[in-house]
């Protein structure tokens, strides 16, 4: 059983090295921020709170972030283990993840924050379908529009200027204190998160010591 840990800024590709690896190594992915969204989408009661705080430019609170947490991994479906991102993000939920999972390896995705700002405000999202696009490397076939379900593309709510200049003094605050605990388990493996996915992929998998990353498209 494998638990990995993928750590990094917004904005520095761990929702899609999370994905890649668990495909392969047949580990559950579980994104923090992926759960949020699908509640926004679905209307549901703690959507239209986590819709509240994105509005108003604020992050959502740690003791949320840390609850959605813990009941997912408490669904116990990870039989072959996890790939989980957008958490520990202090100190505290750091301490309550290491006393609860024994961890094989913490991957941190470097990123300078000037490319952080480019990547993060070329994004898109379809608030139809859900589909993800990047004006930078993703763009839609039809400028603004959906590439499956033809709906106009919005800019998500977390992904403005104010918002992502408010993740940027978190995540320096809070969240690199957090990879100094790790790194005194010796799990954190640092990588850099600035070329091509597939080369951060292969990165990541000889960090590691697991089998050669091999694209979809070439099985």
């Amino acid at each position: 059983m494998r638990k990995y840990v993928i750590m990094g800024v917004q904005g520095s590709g761990k929702g899609t090295q999370g994905q890649l690896l668990a495909r392969d190594l047949d580990l559950v992915h579980i994104s923090v921020g992926d759960i949020f969204r699908w509640h926004v989408r679905n209307h549901t009661k703690m959507g239209a709170q986590v819709r509240r705080i994105m509005a108003a430019g604020d992050l959502v609170g740690d003791d949320l972030v840390e609850s959605v947490v813990r009941d997912r991994l408490d669904e116990h479906d990870w039989n072959f283990g996890f790939v989980i991102d957008g958490f520990p993000r202090n100190g505290r939920q750091a301490e309550f993840f290491m006393e609860s999972y024994d961890l094989d390896a913490v991957i941190h995705l470097e990123l300078p924050d000037d490319e952080v700002r480019r990547r993060v405000l070329s994004r898109r999202l379809c608030p139809n379908c859900g589909m993800d696009y990047n004006l930078i490397a993703d763009r839609p076939e039809q400028e603004g529009r959906c590439d499956i379900c033809g709906h106009e593309l919005v800019t998500r709510a977390d992904d403005t200027p104010q918002a992502l200049e408010a993740r940027l003094r978190d995540y320096h605050e809070k969240t690199r204190p957090v990879l100094e605990l790790f790194q005194r388990k010796e799990v954190v493996h640092d990588v850099d998160g600035r070329p091509p996915v597939d080369e951060v992929q292969s990165a990541i998998r000889k960090t590691l010591g697991l089998p050669p990353y091999v694209p979809a498209q070439d099985h």
